[in-house]
């Protein structure tokens, strides 16, 4: 991405995330809100900048009494706030939107606990490393180290890292092995979000970026490209555009018939020739291959950068007996 340090130019982006699993939420009320054109067009108008009542229905060609309706509305779902300000007569009541996006996270209903195990890892807590130029590391406040200096990867601010990039190499992290004694693993699943790494940004960037398990290749999925000129959901606002923004979430599984990517088989490479349940922890490799037929790098985001508010999840599916 060749990122540019501009942390002092923007503030940050004001994102809502809202968890339908969050009782605490009054989900239905921000749901209503944004369920109405003309209240989607009251907020695309405030999206620059604060207005009255009467300007908005200026603008919109509404009624008054109808934006005082939905602005109402806008507010119980704490997605506007109002201000009476003193005007030329009396006060009147100035309108600022309060978030520029909303990320939904819907409910995963009821798993059976008893026979999955998940781990987050932290993108920054990798183990050992291999970085080439073009590459990089930023925390949600601010640029890592210095750029393109691979010495950076070894900084121990890599621990807060929530965007790591490179052009070509690989990362390794060590999952702590919970496997209960005598269970039956059926699958194991990697998940996170990443893309291509390309100078600034270019969607049409292909990479092809490879997993290894314990040492053993499981497959390779390509990317398409390294996105931006679009802001991620969560991409903090001082990240100016033209760098790369989000990424696409993929998830590689292992299996007894072989390994998948978003249930695509990319390998033979089944559990049984992965040594599991041979250690204390997992290897999980993510990386560029010397021999790639396309080297176009990698972006690894964490949970406050991107679309998607996780870290690299390890899942573990088993039979207890």
């Amino acid at each position: 991405m060749a990122a540019q340090d501009d942390s002092h130019r923007t503030k940050p982006g004001r994102v809502l995330v809202i968890d339908m699993d969050d009782e605490s939420m009054q989900v239905s009320q921000i749901i209503k809100g944004l369920a109405s054109d003309p209240r989607i067009a009251i907020l695309r108008h405030l999206g620059g900048h604060s207005s009255s009542i009467n300007e908005i229905a200026e603008a919109l060609d509404m009624p008054t009494s109808t934006v005082t309706m939905h602005i109402r509305v806008l507010e119980d779902a704490g997605l506007v706030r109002t201000d009476l300000k003193p005007a030329s007569r009396g006060l009147q009541k100035i309108c600022v939107r309060l978030y520029d996006r909303v990320l939904i996270t819907l409910p995963v209903g009821e798993l059976p606990n008893d026979n999955i195990i998940d781990i987050t890892m932290p993108i920054g807590a990798y183990v050992d490393c291999v970085a080439v130029p073009t590459c990089g590391l930023t925390s949600e406040h601010g640029i890592i180290g210095e750029l393109d200096d691979p010495a950076t990867f070894y900084d121990p601010e890599r621990m807060n890292a929530q965007l790591i990039w490179f052009k070509q190499g690989s990362l390794e992290y060590r999952f702590p092995n919970r496997l209960p004694p005598k269970a039956h693993l059926k699958s194991l699943q990697i998940s996170l979000e990443l893309c291509s790494e390309a100078p600034l940004h270019n969607d049409d960037w292909p990479s092809d970026i490879t997993m290894w398990i314990n040492g053993v290749e499981i497959g390779t999925w390509t990317s398409p490209g390294d996105f931006g000129g679009t802001r991620g959901a969560l991409t903090p606002g001082w990240w100016e555009e033209w760098n790369s923004q989000y990424g696409l979430l993929k998830m590689w599984k292992a299996t007894k018939d072989g390994t998948f990517v978003d249930g695509n088989k990319v390998s033979n490479v089944s559990l049984a020739d992965l040594a599991v349940t041979e250690d204390n922890y997992i290897s999980v490799r993510i990386g560029i291959k010397n021999d790639a037929a396309n080297i176009g790098g990698l972006n690894i985001f964490g949970r406050a950068f991107g679309n998607y508010p996780q870290d690299i999840v390890m899942r573990m599916i088993f039979d207890q007996f």
